[in-house]
Parts: C-alpha cells; structure tokens; sequence
C-alpha cells in the first residue's frame, strides 16, 4: 500500500503560496442589455454569450479553453494526481443485479474498458454472457447504455443509448432468447418509466415531448412513429408522467408530478383491455405520493397528513380514498424510500440524517432492522414481491461500493461483490458534527478524515452540500473524496435545508422565498470548520454540482472572503433568467420565477450573477459545464465565469473547463472522467496551498 501512496503524499500540504504570477484571463467583450422587471432596471453585459452556437461565442469557448489550459500547465501535480486517480478508478464496477425468471441483469465494466457494459447470468453464479457493448458503438466511447426493464419471464431487454452526458436518450430492445436486437430503435427523447408487458408484445412508456409529457403504447413490429398515446394531454411542459405496469399486466399506474419538487403528486389508475380511460386515485393534495406494485397490492409512501411520511395499501379494486389502509404510520423520523421484495416492506428511515431500514410484514408488523458496518449509506433493497432475495448497495466517503445479497425469509446476507480500489479504509474515520445556523438552526454535516488527523487549523479542507429538490445527502463514496482524505485533508458534507433529511418542513425551509436559508446554513458549516479548527478560509475549499453549483455561486458572492476556492460544476448562476432555457420550468416549485413580481424581488436579492462585485477579491474559482448539458443551460457558467474574470481583484484564477462533447448526466468514459477529475483535485489542492511546486503536468487540451 505504501508504493500505491507515495505519488499523491509526496505532494501534499508543503505550506506554499498557491501560485505565482498569473497571466491575466482574455477579455470578453461587454454588449450590456437592459431590462425592466417589476419596475426594476437590469443590466446583463454578457448576454451575447447565452447564443450557444454564435459564432463569436465558440471563438470565445474556444479562447477560454486555451486560457485554462495554459494557467493548468502553469500549476503543479497533474501527472501525480492523474497515476493516482488512474490506480483508484481505474478498477472493476459493477451494478445492482436484477432478478427475473432465473436469471440475473446487471451492469460491469471491467478494469480495460471505458463503458460499463449489460450483462446477464442464468443463475447466481452462472456464466456471464455480454448483451450490449457499448464500447464497440462508438470510436470516442462517448455513448453508454443503462438497462430500462426486462420483462418477467426474460425474453425481452430493454436499454437506453445516451451520448455525452444528456438527457435525452434512445431506446433499443433486444430479443433475449436469440441475442438480437429488434429493429425498432425509439427516436433520441427524453423517457421516463419503460414499462415491458408480461406478453412482451408491447411496452408502455413516456415521453417528454414539447407540450408536455405523453404516456405511450408501442407494439412491437410497428413503427415507433405510429405510437398511440393512452395518457396526458392537456399536461404542461412543467409536468412529469411516468407509468408503471402492475405484475399481471392488469393495471396501469400513472404518476403524474408538477415539476422535479415532488410537492404535488397525482396518481391515475387504469384498468387495461376494458376500453376505460384512467381515473385519479389522487389529484387534489398538496402532498408527495410515491407508488410501487407489490403483485395485486399497490404500496404508497406518502407525506399526505404525515409530514414525516407514512406507507398506505391501495386495493386497485376498490381504489376509493375512504378504502386506503394505513399500514405503517408516521414516526418521529422521515421515511426515506420504501420497496417490496419477498413478501416483506423494506422502508428506509433517517434517524438525525443516519439510514435505518427496518422489515415490515404485509400487515405493517415491524419485524427486523439491517445493520451496516459503519456510518455510511445503504441504497434502498431492490427485487421482487415474489423472489425470497434481495440485493442493496453500501458506501461511505473511503468504503467503496459492496452489494449484499439478502436472503429475505433466513435473514442471511452475504457480500455479494466489492468493488476494490487501491484504498486503505482502515486508515479513516467519518463523523458526525452539528453547527448552528445564523437564525439558530441545527444543521448536521458528516466530517470524514484520517484517524488522528490534528485539527490545528491548517488542513485543507473541501465543503459541499446541495440544498434542494427534496435531494437527502449521505456519505457516498468517489476517488474524490477518498484521495482528499488520503492526502491529509478534512471531506465535509453539510445536510443543508432544502433537502429531505428531515422530512418536508426541512425541504420548504430552503426552497421559494426560504432559499436564502441554503445559503446561510453553507456559510455557517464553513464558519464551524474555521472556529474548530478543521481548517482556516484560505485552506477551505467549495464544491457543488448543478443545485450545488448555484450554491457555490451564491456563497462566492454573498461572502468571497471565506473561501479560498471552489469547483462550480454544470451550474445554475443567472435566476433571473434560469427558466426560459431547457426544461428549467421543471424547476419552478423549487425556485419560483422572476415572472411573478414576488419570487422576482426573492430571486434577485441571491441571483449569483447579479451580485458579482467590480473590485472585489473573488477566491480562485473552477467553473466546469459542456455542450451536451441539455439539463442546466450552460450560458449559466459561461457568463458567470465572463463576469467574475473582469470583476476580481485578487491574483486567483478564474477558469472555464469546458466541454465540447459531454455535459449534465453521467455517461462520460472512464477516462475522462479520470482526466476531468484530475483537473478539479489539482486545481483546488493548488490553489489552497497544498502542493510542492513539481511541474510535469501531461497536456489537457483535447476536449
């Protein structure tokens, strides 16, 4: 193990100045627009760089490119921390398995390619036979696949084709019996609950088309084109639809949401093969409801009347609401997820943000809890009513993924396969600290560190959270956060208001016109780190994704001095703006809309893009998007990133790393994501002072 760790620890916390002098960014010409909101005058300098294809924006793309790749050539350690990564991602993965009529489905990707290939088993130990390559469909490996459904008796696969990182996907069936492909391919499109019938004639799905989202029936041998749609119109662009077929193929669930917040939820039954259109079960509570199938029962997590969620029977016979079962009241701690596997209730709770998933019998009878090696995160059990086995995942920040195999009627769990990096779990610790917030909130954050680390003020140290959407955060595994704590630094996530960790009154305390709440809660867990000596702000580093990504931009503005730098991955930055572009309408529960004079005055006063201040000393800063976001409009971190560059005052960099064929989602070759990892550690552990001055860095600048 020592061999494996001299690269990275030869290069840590040497107490150097992060750089030295930087070539100063490109200009970025200022075309200001204006415009008059609620009686409010709005300035955009920048507005020309929201064209996406424009011919002046791909040279300034272009430019950027060039400008990063020259500060990163500038900056020490990317050859060290790339062999590094490589030894630590560079490794077998494996997905959940999924169990039907014998055999088993899943995913893996071996140690020599860069794209996770569907596999399948006859048996739990039979011989594995390759379904889908996607690593022979494109040169470039850009394209991957996920399994979509297989149908019960495994005749039929079918499978997504997503390329880049979007969203948009298409979708291909495979014949399981012959091994071929049928030839009907569902056109690039966003879907949503591929649902196969039993006959394996015909599958339903949704579709996400311009005016709103379309429940469809294809039958197999027609043309896709030719598609008859069973549900949803008259449903917005701001809706959601997803159906899901019961066991028998009898009924036909509909779950319909307003927007990605999940504060209102319908549900639509309908009984096929009779001629009746769908019925609502439920479409007139502010409320989440959340269904699965359970052979003839229909299960539902719900917030109805139960802020911290409660689990209903729904007879689909007898559907009416005055016939719904209570069959696992509310407790004192949020429901998280819940599934239905071998006649049992497998429902997760967070017990002050630490998963507990206790058994229930049909009856709502408790009747046994999982254990977990540590503190960490199990992923909710997955398998079928009627199959005795169940299979979960378990990670924290330095264990990597281990799937457990679950006998459900002996209770007998047995390790079913460990994904195994160069990484020395022994050596590290994760913890759990609570701050107070500035309106005196407690607010929890996991803290992970090697053992014995001295909180002496100096250890540099990287702070995320998310903060929205209803979105739990726990202790998850990445090379990220393992070669962090590996090189002598302090991983720190916050469990931010917004999320769910607490139930829906800790998710409406960071959403709409509670938004700020997000905010403070980030600057508060930074200000504990500081106070406790975990670190000091010129050592405390930032990263955020997407939401995060808006969270990292606000703290940035709101308190630069805090910071000494930060990763703004795929973010959303102008939300002044943010919802005429892509499907950011989903959005608009969770954010509001500066359409209405009231969210405008709330999204103003934390928009990041409109509290860049000329002069100020802006932390170094790493913005991260692509072309192929087709989810958070990149035109976010292109104009922030223009506008910071001409705003700082200090001698930190701002950069732009982006990406001409990758974006949003997951998809990206292993390496890639190697290199685009390497870029952000190295960028952060420079810039916080934490790496001797070695050169070397390998060239970057193919994208």
């Amino acid at each position: 193990m020592r061999s494996l760790l001299t690269p990275i620890a030869a290069l840590t916390f040497a107490g150097l100045a992060p750089a030295a002098t930087l070539a100063a960014p490109p200009p970025t010409a200022m075309e200001v627009v204006r415009d008059t909101l609620h009686g409010t005058v709005l300035e955009d300098p920048y507005r020309w760089l929201e064209d996406q294809n424009a011919p002046p924006t791909r040279a300034w793309i272009e430019t950027q490119n060039g400008y990063t790749d020259q500060v990163m050539k500038g900056a020490p350690g990317f050859d060290k921390i790339h062999a590094r990564l490589e030894k630590m991602m560079r490794v077998e993965s494996m997905g959940v398995p999924r169990h039907r009529a014998g055999f088993y489905f899943y995913t893996r990707r071996r140690i020599d390619q860069d794209q996770s290939t569907i596999c399948e088993r006859e048996g739990i130990d039979g011989a594995e036979r390759v379904l889908v390559d996607p690593n022979a469909m494109s040169p470039d490996h850009s394209l991957s696949v996920a399994i979509a459904d297989i149908d019960d008796h495994a005749r039929l696969l079918a499978y997504s084709i997503r390329s880049g990182g979007q969203d948009e996907t298409q979708v291909a069936f495979k014949d399981l019996e012959s091994g071929k492909d049928l030839t009907e391919v569902f056109p690039k499109a966003r879907y949503f609950g591929i649902s196969i019938e039993p006959s394996a004639r015909g599958v339903y799905y949704a579709k996400q088309t311009r005016e709103g989202p379309r429940i469809q029936h294809h039958s197999f041998g027609t043309d896709p084109a030719s598609d008859r749609v069973v549900f949803g119109e008259g449903l917005g662009p701001e809706m959601i639809a997803v159906p899901s077929l019961s066991d028998d193929g009898r009924w036909l669930l509909i779950t319909v949401n307003r927007g990605s917040t999940g504060e209102h939820t319908e549900l639509w039954l309908q009984e096929l093969g009779v001629g009746r259109p769908a019925r609502p079960l439920v479409d007139d509570l502010e409320a989440s409801f959340s269904a699965r199938w359970a052979g003839r029962h229909l299960y539902v997590d719900t917030n109805w009347n139960a802020p911290q969620h409660r689990i209903l029977e729904i007879d689909p016979e007898n559907p009416s609401r005055e016939r719904w079962h209570e069959l696992v009241p509310e407790r004192p701690h949020v429901i998280q997820g819940m599934s239905a596997i071998g006649g049992r209730l497998f429902v997760t709770y967070l017990e002050n943000v630490v998963p507990v998933i206790r058994v229930f019998s049909p009856e709502g009878l408790e009747e046994r809890q999982l254990s977990f090696p540590t503190l960490g995160t199990p992923s909710q059990p997955t398998g079928e009513w009627d199959h005795d086995e169940a299979f979960y995942t378990f990670v924290t920040f330095h264990i990597p993924t281990i799937i457990y195999r679950y006998q459900v009627s002996t209770l007998r769990r047995n390790e079913w396969w460990r994904e195994r990096p160069p990484v020395n779990a022994d050596r590290y610790v994760v913890r759990q600290a609570w701050f107070n917030s500035k309106d005196g909130t407690r607010v929890p954050m996991f803290v992970g560190m090697k053992k014995g680390l001295k909180l002496d003020g100096s250890n540099p140290t990287l702070l995320t959270g998310y903060g929205g959407f209803n979105n739990s955060q726990l202790p998850n595994y990445s090379a990220r956060s393992a070669l962090w704590m590996e090189s002598g630094g302090v991983f720190v996530l916050a469990n931010l208001r917004g999320g769910d960790e607490f139930g829906e009154r800790w998710h409406r305390a960071g959403m709409l016109a509670q938004k700020q709440n997000v905010f403070d809660d980030f600057i508060a867990a930074a200000d504990f780190l500081i106070k406790n000596r975990y670190t000091r702000s010129d050592r405390l580093g930032i990263w955020g994704r997407s939401n995060g990504g808006l969270l990292v931009g606000a703290a940035i503005t709101q308190r630069p001095e805090l910071f000494g730098a930060a990763w703004c991955g795929y973010p959303l930055l102008d939300m002044v703006r943010y919802h005429r572009f892509l499907v950011a309408r989903f959005w608009v529960p969770e954010y509001g809309s500066a359409e209405d004079p009231a969210q405008f005055a709330t999204l103003l006063a934390y928009s990041p893009y409109h509290h860049v201040k000329p002069g100020t000393k802006y932390p170094a800063v790493l913005f991260t998007t692509g072309d192929s976001d087709t989810r958070v409009a990149p035109l976010h971190a292109r104009k922030m990133a223009a506008r910071l560059q001409a705003a700082t005052s200090s001698d930190r960099p701002i950069l732009l790393h982006y990406d001409t064929s990758f974006g949003h989602v997951s998809g990206q070759p292993i390496s890639k994501q190697i290199d685009d990892l390497t870029t952000e550690v190295q960028f952060l552990l420079w810039q916080l002072g934490a790496l001797k001055g070695e050169g070397g860095v390998a060239d970057r600048s193919t994208r």
